[in-house]
């Protein structure tokens, strides 16, 4: 069996058969969903152009989203960068545009891919595209990318959560970071080992992050934080392809992320209680998003 658990079964698998961590994940979903190879490689595939087109829908014309506290920021931040008046190079500018873009989908209802929450859905998209539109890469590699996020995504679920409700945004960007992270590695020719520092590195910078939307709704300060788990994972990932190895091994990183969102308190934990939702300008903008 190709089945794993933990970061460290998982890298166990990939260094002993010299393989990838996208592998050994297809490999698992393989042998345990009883499907074929091929039919996994199309269903990931057409995840991948559902993100892709998410993006570009965001770029086409500002969306009306269900709140109304967000919309046109993909095109504005996508107009800077054109103008060569960004600060952040072209790779983090895309990512970040990419990412806020999809939050504006999202909250206009449109089609998104949760990967692996909607309110952290730009996260992977903006990495990925970005990073493809870069360097070249086929839809291919990009699709086989996407298991290795996958890997990540699997274990942070399995062992801790992804749910803001239960662990804070730092569960849900955190892992969307996370999963990024590692893909980034692995496209830029990392190893599983690397892969598995980068994301380890991502949870960490995030590490405490509350999850506080206006009015309940996955809006703001969802989208911004969308953009920064984008080059918090850019950052990570580049940490770990200088050949810096994380000190705190990756199993470890999320046991630490699951008890501090079991620490946060309850109003901190989505429920636009505390934190950004409870400051007197959300709390007057909540009777006037759109019902």
């Amino acid at each position: 069996m190709s089945d794993f658990t933990t970061g460290s079964a998982l890298l166990e698998l990939c260094e002993k058969s010299n393989i990838s961590l996208s592998e050994a994940m297809l490999l698992r979903e393989t042998e345990l969903l009883g499907t074929s190879r091929e039919e996994n490689i199309s269903r990931m595939a057409y995840s991948y152009s559902i993100m892709k087109q998410a993006v570009h829908t965001s770029l086409e014309s500002k969306a009306k989203t269900m709140g109304g506290l967000i919309g046109g920021e993909a095109i504005k931040l996508n107009e800077l960068r054109l103008s060569g008046k960004n600060l952040c190079g072209n790779v983090v500018s895309r990512a970040a545009a990419y990412s806020m873009g999809v939050l504006e989908v999202n909250a206009s209802m449109g089609l998104i891919v949760a990967a692996p929450t909607a309110g952290s859905s730009g996260v992977i998209p903006g990495v990925f595209l970005s990073l493809q539109e870069e360097y070249g890469f086929s839809d291919e590699e990009m699709t086989n990318a996407l298991f290795c996020a996958g890997a990540v995504g699997y274990l942070i679920a399995h062992n801790a959560t992804v749910a803001g409700a239960e662990g804070g945004c730092q569960a849900e960007i955190g892992a969307a970071s996370a999963m990024a992270a590692a893909a980034a590695v692995q496209l830029m020719g990392g190893t599983p080992r690397q892969c598995l520092s980068a994301a380890s590195g991502a949870l960490a910078n995030i590490l405490g992050l509350v999850c506080d939307p206006i009015g309940g709704l996955v809006e703001s300060p969802c989208q911004q934080r969308n953009a920064m788990g984008t080059s918090n994972a850019l950052i990570s990932a580049e940490i770990a392809l200088a050949g810096i190895h994380n000190i705190v091994p990756f199993d470890e990183m999320v046991e630490a992320m699951y008890r501090v969102g079991k620490s946060l308190p309850y109003e901190l934990r989505e429920t636009a209680l505390g934190g950004v939702a409870a400051t007197p300008t959300a709390c007057s903008l909540c009777s006037s998003c759109i019902k």
